[in-house]
């Protein structure tokens, strides 16, 4: 007998960042490590130089555990546990506790807690992406109590079986430790579609759901139907809805494979490429059959670092990274793209995007009072061109020894002269192609200007969101309008090809404009951008498959109507859902 389709009551909505449709038990995060009593002494039995000593033991114990965590981890959540660990061993933290100790007769737990709460609240204060590495303080402050208590830390729960994880929200270091065997499903209460929480699914292939009200309420052992696609959880599990879950397992079990050819039904090529930000990413990118690279984040040389890396160095480390697409060894990862392509795929290379949540002691400032407005991307030349200027000569160096076909872009170009200066850069560098990221609406409204002084461009979706919708891409609770599918958000991608078409018929040469942002990954969306006049998408290498499936069912006049479709619509969820509907290849593929 069939089970009751779920009644609105039943159903948990929130906001989806990773496609899958599964059913399965909810087992929830353990709750959060209780504060230590307000004013807890110093205990009888113990002494002050004990009590920091033991401060001292339990942070190089958690930042041990998250070593040990990021040894076995790649990618981004080996990143994340590094930085994690990092913090975990932080003087000002650990120090701050050992003076309220000493000076205070604090416990070692409640002297933590204090610690914490003061970077907390100085992090809180600086507003902006600041602010969202207070929650990694918290992570930090709950595990070393924990240590000193001798519980369990907060963490991943434990379980023989496959469930569904649900949770007010993930720390990074739990994020990056999620075990796709184990985990078929992630539903948060908070957290925004470009949280760690969300980023990590998306590259796990979790279905995922953040900013769901009430889903850190449902109690464990409830069976429950996770459609990351809708956003959805529903409580209650009919018949269709266990088919679609079978079918989505299917898929997974047989998954899609990319052949390197992105194409449309009509034979209109799409580039299909990979965003990177390592050389084992650009090796695993090249394995993926991507069309070369649509973005190489180059921080991770610059990261973590009291000064700025050599050229030498960073000539050697992307020489290392433009070998697996450039050279002999490319034609492979092209796939059937065509001999020309084959041999050298474009790779796209941003030059350092520093400022905001990712602050470099010797290029930017701290204390800015909104960071995600102030001196980050390309605005760091004016503390120091130098900076710029090594790395340039060291990504020109590195092509020339590869004879790789890179082409260099700048992050947050707002004005024609900033794209004229950035170019001139790029020549000067001996680097034949430069473009611009279009991630402030200017740029997007200015595209034709801008174009006649540069190649390309390519659009980040993710800032370009935050700063058309003046919502923090990293805060839950504006998850709705932090959305890619946002109309006015496509109107400044339609604007920006339309710019670009304006300066190719301006200057006679071709004018491209491709998106690297995680809406590239959404395949309804990928037709979407296609139909508003994007030439190339580049997104994580596990999107691929799906996407280049989606692509090659429609025609660019299909594509084209269905943008026009979602540019009629007047939220981001009626233009997701009308989009979905006129697509009935994603139910097929339970996606």
């Amino acid at each position: 007998m069939s089970t009751p389709h779920a009644s609105p009551q039943s159903v948990i909505a929130g906001t989806p960042v990773s496609a899958g449709r599964v059913v399965g038990t909810v087992k929830a995060m353990a709750g959060p490590v209780t504060e230590p009593s307000p004013g807890s002494q110093v205990p009888v039995d113990s002494s002050p130089e004990a009590e920091a000593q033991r401060i001292k033991d339990a942070a190089a114990a958690v930042k041990a555990q998250l070593s040990e965590r990021a040894a076995t981890a790649s990618g981004s959540a080996k990143d994340v546990l590094k930085a994690t660990a990092l913090m975990a061993s932080d003087p000002t933290l650990t120090k701050s506790a050992v003076k309220l100790v000493k000076n205070s007769g604090l416990s070692a737990e409640r002297a933590v807690w204090e610690a914490a709460d003061g970077v907390v609240e100085q992090l809180v204060s600086l507003g902006g992406y600041m602010a969202e590495r207070a929650a990694d303080v918290r992570d930090v402050r709950n595990r070393i109590v924990a240590e000193l208590r001798g519980e369990q830390a907060p963490g991943i729960p434990a379980s023989e079986t496959p469930f569904v994880l649900v949770a007010v929200d993930l720390a990074p270091a739990d994020t990056a430790t999620l075990d796709p065997a184990k985990v078929l499903a992630l539903v948060t209460s908070d957290g925004g579609p470009q949280s760690h929480t969300a980023i990590l699914a998306r590259q796990l292939g979790l279905p995922a759901v953040v900013a769901a009200p009430g889903a850190d309420k449902v109690e464990s052992g409830t069976e429950v139907y996770v459609d990351g696609a809708a956003g959805t959880m529903s409580l209650t599990v009919s018949d269709e809805q266990r088919e679609a879950a079978r079918k989505f397992a299917e898929l997974a079990a047989n998954p899609l494979v990319f052949d390197g050819d992105g194409r449309l039904a009509d034979g209109t090529r799409v580039p299909l490429r990979a965003n990177i930000g390592s050389a084992a990413d650009a090796r695993a990118a090249a394995e993926k059959k991507a069309q070369g690279v649509g973005l190489f984040r180059t921080e991770f040389l610059f990261l973590d670092r009291e000064d700025e890396p050599s050229v030498e160095e960073q000539t050697a480390s992307y020489a290392e990274i433009f070998s697996a697409f450039g050279g002999a060894g490319a034609a492979g990862a092209a796939g059937a793209a065509g001999a020309a392509e084959a041999e050298r795929p474009k790779i796209t290379v941003r030059t350092l995007d520093a400022g905001a949540d990712k602050p470099l002691p010797f290029l930017t400032e701290a204390g800015e009072p909104n960071p995600a407005l102030g001196v980050r991307g390309y605005r760091t030349h004016t503390r120091s061109l130098e900076v710029l200027t090594n790395q340039l000569a060291a990504i020109s160096a590195a092509a020339q020894t590869t004879g790789a076909d890179v082409w260099v872009m700048a992050p947050m170009i707002a004005t024609v002269p900033e794209a004229k200066h950035f170019a001139q850069l790029c020549a000067d560098a001996g680097i034949e192609h430069a473009g611009v990221m279009v991630e402030v609406p200017s740029a997007a409204i200015r595209a034709e200007s801008i174009l006649g002084e540069c190649e390309f461009a390519s659009i980040g979706t993710n800032d370009l969101t935050q700063y058309a919708m003046a919502a923090d891409r990293m805060l839950g609770a504006l998850a709705e309008l932090n959305d890619p599918w946002q109309p006015a958000v496509l109107d400044l991608v339609k604007a920006t090809h339309v710019g670009a078409a304006a300066a190719a018929a301006s200057s006679g040469e071709e004018r491209s404009v491709g998106v690297c942002g995680e809406a590239a990954g959404d395949p309804a969306l990928a037709v979407v951008l296609v139909g508003l006049g994007v030439n190339s998408l580049s997104m994580t290498p596990r999107s691929l498959p799906a996407v280049a499936e989606v692509l090659k069912s429609v025609t660019l006049e299909q594509a084209r109507d269905l943008a026009e479709l979602a540019l009629e619509q007047a939220s981001a969820a009626e233009a997701r859902d009308a989009v979905r509907a006129a697509l009935p290849i994603l139910e097929d593929l339970g996606l």
